[in-house]
């Protein structure tokens, strides 16, 4: 007799958090945002499972979620591990192996997903941007993702909770967004469309009457909101979509308007966030400025009158195929608002303080690193001066490897299909990190393979280490989906996947490792076992694009802060890149010191912490022209806090 097995399809789980305001159940912005994208998208592709840190019910949000969802309930102790150490949303896959976490990589997600079960749908399609693109770089070192993702959501949140305090001013966030949507736009192959923008401005100019003229359509009388208008930028937009009522203008433009020079052509307005085309950036922003809007008409209040051109977004956005019906499933009762048209209440002057905070803020944010003058060795003279200078210590394994020609051929990194001496020196890199972590570790230990890749390190880690989990974190989808298959073929069962932001990750562990952490990768990854208290082994590179972000500065230590300033400091990274193996040899020596100065920076930084902290070279050196790492272990751990030159590896022990 034989047996009929059904294999059961499985989706993939959508977690959303549910929060609490008055004791009642409600939706923060993030899940919002993700249920407007699914209804949006009319994906099905997903299990969606709502979390919440209180015992009870989504019943009473039913109206907010569109009947076309498998919803559950769950709380936040039930959650699966991996996704327990992650915040929300995240989607755990099939396999229960691949988390990922934040809002703009589940969003990107959920639209991959879409175009997975229909490849037709162009509209979802769209919303990537140009070359797919939009949100895709990570809130720690994109100001416009930041912005969206974690700026307005917060701001507006914050908003909601205390609706009194906050009316009489937008929020600096909300402000950013009027002035970016008030900026001309700049679009792929604009020209062609700028050039129809004239034509079409002067063959209207033709046809207007006497009184009429001077008006252009694009513009509103003095002081006024822009109103909403069908212009060719709403048009084109429309088009893109493949909305087949909106033709695409295909008209040549005449021989005198393909005359005019390129920079005498008229701008293009913003017609939604990004531009000229609707992308996942409006879809994140609209349940945000809706539920902002809605607060201020409820609370009557005048700040409307200074976010003009949001007010244009807004009404355009619902003029977006689809846009309703899913505002709709999700209870979301779009309007246009309707602005009285007092004189005295038509937004703030100049001088208001709003504005100039604002300045004050981005100015901060977005100050460029200074130019470079001269070479680092009055830096370095500065430093020599005050008893700071670049000091490596000794390698504890210089001639650990680990076996190669025994290893699974997934593992070697050959198998990502690099060159032969690129291969080789790939291998030595993983045996000076492999042989860090493999001191540190004790069974049990969870090790994260920070800015993983494709997982070479993660991988060996993994199969040397098979009495430790282990967790690969990558931003990069395709180069985790990779890392995923690799261990897949080599059965590996102490592995786990995370794509996401570093802040994405809240989980527990004991050793975090990466492997040529770009930039200010290596301090995020740093602050990351600092926080968590764990060890760390890290392998810095572009030291070039260091520069003071959202949450460091340069320089780091004390010592350092009171010797450099920060241009000089630039002066060391800028230097410490300059290690290429064709440069001189006195060059190179010079960038190696520069490296060394920096590391030392970043390894005082971490001291205050309580850490003690290696700063050594890589064996051989040739593996890398950037073969510096950093080794550091929490005080409770460091052999009852010993001098630097005394510390042992093998005393290190998480109790």
């Amino acid at each position: 007799m034989c047996e009929i097995h059904y294999k059961i399809k499985r989706h993939p789980s959508l977690y959303l958090e549910v929060c609490s305001q008055n004791e009642e159940p409600r939706l923060p912005l993030h899940t919002s945002i993700a249920l407007f994208l699914l209804s949006y998208c009319d994906c099905k592709s997903f299990k969606v499972f709502l979390v919440s840190t209180e015992p009870g019910s989504s019943q009473s949000l039913r109206s907010q979620l569109s009947v076309s969802l498998d919803v559950t309930d769950v709380q936040l102790e039930d959650l699966p591990q991996l996704v327990r150490g992650c915040r929300l949303p995240a989607v755990l896959d099939e396999t229960g192996s691949l988390c990922r976490a934040g809002l703009a990589v589940v969003l990107r997600h959920i639209i991959n997903k879409t175009l997975k079960a229909d490849p037709s749908r162009n509209d979802v399609l769209a919303l990537l941007g140009f070359k797919k693109t939009c949100l895709k770089a990570c809130a720690e070192v994109s100001k416009w993702t930041r912005l969206c993702e974690i700026g307005i959501p917060s701001a507006v949140e914050e908003h909601l909770k205390n609706p009194n305090n906050h009316y009489q001013q937008p929020p600096l966030s909300i402000l950013s967004l009027e002035r970016r949507l008030a900026e001309p736009v700049k679009v792929h192959n604009d020209d062609k469309i700028r050039r129809q923008k004239l034509q079409e401005q002067r063959q209207n100019q033709k046809n207007e009457s006497p009184e009429g003229r001077g008006i252009p359509d694009s513009e509103s009388e003095p002081g006024q909101p822009p109103q909403v208008c069908d212009g060719l930028e709403l048009r084109a937009a429309l088009a893109k979509l493949s909305v087949d009522s909106v033709p695409t203008p295909t008209t040549r433009e005449n021989s005198e308007i393909r005359k005019v020079k390129t920079t005498d052509l008229p701008p293009l307005e913003h017609v939604f966030a990004e531009g000229l085309y609707f992308t996942l950036t409006d879809v994140v922003l609209l349940p945000c400025i809706h539920q902002y809007l809605c607060s201020l008409l409820a609370n009557a209040a005048s700040t409307l009158h200074q976010l003009p051109h949001l007010l244009r977004w807004y009404s355009r956005v619902q003029e977006v195929p689809g846009v309703l019906r899913a505002a709709k499933a999700c209870g979301m009762a779009l309007s246009i608002p309707q602005l009285p048209t007092s004189s005295g209440l038509l937004g703030p002057s100049a001088e208001d303080n709003p504005t100039s905070l604002l300045e004050q803020e981005e100015g901060q944010e977005m100050s460029t690193q200074p130019p470079f003058v001269g070479g680092p060795r009055p830096t370095m003279t500065k430093l020599q001066e005050n008893g700071i200078e670049a000091a490596f210590a000794p390698h504890p394994c210089p001639a650990w490897t680990l076996p190669w020609d025994s290893l699974p051929g997934a593992i070697n990194p050959t198998e990502g299909k690099m060159s032969n001496i690129r291969a080789a020196r790939k291998r030595q890199q993983l045996n000076n990190l492999v042989a860090m972590v493999t001191e540190l570790a004790r069974p049990g230990y969870t090790v994260v393979d920070f800015c993983s890749g494709t997982g070479h390190v993660g991988i060996v880690l993994a199969h040397t280490l098979p009495d430790c989990q282990v967790i690969l974190i990558e931003n990069k989808e395709e180069s985790l989906v990779r890392a995923q298959s690799r261990s897949a073929e080599l059965g590996l069962k102490n592995l786990s996947f995370i794509q996401a932001n570093l802040d994405y990750f809240t989980g527990a562990f004991h050793i975090g490792v990466a492997l040529h952490a770009c930039g200010v990768a290596t301090d995020m990854v740093m602050e990351h076992c600092i926080q968590a208290r764990a060890a760390f082994v890290i392998s810095p590179c572009c030291y070039g694009f260091i520069q003071n972000a959202i949450k460091f500065s340069f320089p780091k230590s004390k010592q350092f802060q009171e010797t450099l300033t920060y241009k000089e400091h630039m002066i060391l990274c800028r230097f410490a890149d300059q290690t290429a193996v064709q440069l001189p040899p006195d060059r190179r020596l010079i960038g190696k010191q520069c490296m060394g100065l920096v590391d030392l920076d970043r390894s005082w930084a971490a001291e205050t912490h309580g850490y003690s902290v290696l700063v050594m070279t890589m064996e051989p050196e040739s593996c890398s022209p950037k073969n510096n790492m950093l080794v550091g272990w929490p005080p409770q751990n460091s052999g009852g806090g010993a001098g630097r030159e005394k510390l042992d590896l093998n005393s290190y022990h998480t109790s």
